[in-house]
């Protein structure tokens, strides 16, 4: 069996759970805010989870293995964030299921002059370069945190 794929936006406890694990770590409140202005989302679920009938209804926490998300003003600017998988999962070619639709998405969303980026940490710059992604240094990346 393979793993399953949904395009929605995970619920707020499971994205907490899979940033706990893989990522740095998001309050409740910043989850909550954060994903409902999610352009794309998509999630990895285990080969024998459910997929929710209703897109009022999320997959059981433990379903979720991985995900991926769009955020941006929907029109000028993108940027793919929370491209994670856990660590049990990984070396599946997941990471890879998770940026092709993604990359799908973005071919069929983003107009002409839309800008898209992204921060890769260590060498997952490695698989985004197969999506066409590649270092922009016209300026500094600079970051404020709270």
């Amino acid at each position: 069996m393979s793993y399953g794929v949904l395009h929605a936006t995970p619920a707020p406890e499971t994205y907490m759970h899979l940033r706990s694990k893989t990522l740095s770590p998001k309050t409740l409140t910043a989850s909550k805010i954060g994903l409902a202005n999610s352009l794309f989302s998509v999630q990895i679920l285990v080969p024998d989870a459910t997929i929710p009938s209703s897109k009022d209804e999320y997959p059981r926490q433990q379903d979720v293995v991985g995900m991926g998300r769009v955020t941006g003003d929907g029109g000028c600017f993108f940027e793919v964030v929370d491209i994670c998988v856990l660590p049990e999962h990984q070396g599946k070619g997941l990471g890879k299921k998770i940026m092709t639709e993604i990359k799908q998405w973005l071919d069929e969303n983003v107009p002409q002059t839309g800008f898209v980026s992204l921060f890769a940490d260590g060498q997952a710059k490695d698989l985004y370069a197969q999506y066409g992604f590649k270092p922009y240094q016209l300026g500094i990346g600079m970051a404020m945190e709270y």
